[in-house]
């Protein structure tokens, strides 16, 4: 007889209907689509409140009822929608980190902003690398602050004093 001692520990249990299929840490959903006649599939990561994708779902052989889930169509929606995932966070980190290189009188300089999205106090802070990659100057500025050519340009001239 199977030990099943541990099948408590899974945080989802597996299922695999027509409809909904749970496994690997996603559900698909085959709902009704409000827009017109047709259905829809909701894919949720575990843990999630909100799908990582909604999309169409193919009509079965009768053109009234869904085509039924199975491990092929699963396997393909989770790749899906963890490629939205992926795309989404590439996104957020490149609206959140900001590098350029600029070449001045005193060297090459790697100027950062980092803005960190904190939900009561969010700030940025700007930093200036050397051409061998240290650190020379960070200074905390406002989530706001546009790091422009120019700004790091002005940045580097002015000693690295904190932007007004």
């Amino acid at each position: 007889m199977p030990d099943d001692s541990d099948e408590d520990l899974e945080p989802t249990t597996r299922i695999h209907e027509a409809r909904l299929w749970r496994d690997d840490g996603w559900t698909a959903r085959v709902i009704k689509n409000e827009d017109d006649d047709g259905w829809a599939v909701e894919m949720f990561m575990d843990g999630e409140d909100e799908p990582a994708l909604v999309g169409p779902w193919t009509m079965g052989r009768d053109k009234k009822n869904p085509k039924p889930l199975d491990s092929a169509a699963f396997i393909t929606l989770v790749k899906t929608a963890s490629e939205v995932l992926r795309r989404h966070e590439q996104q957020l980190h490149a609206l959140l980190h900001k590098n350029l290189t600029i070449d001045s009188h005193s060297g090459r300089w790697r100027i950062a902003l980092d803005i960190v999205p904190d939900e009561y106090e969010p700030y940025a802070e700007l930093s200036a690398h050397d051409d061998l990659g240290e650190e020379q100057a960070r200074v905390r500025v406002s989530p706001g602050f546009k790091l422009t050519r120019q700004s790091a340009t002005d940045w580097i001239t002015n000693g690295f004093a904190r932007p007004g």
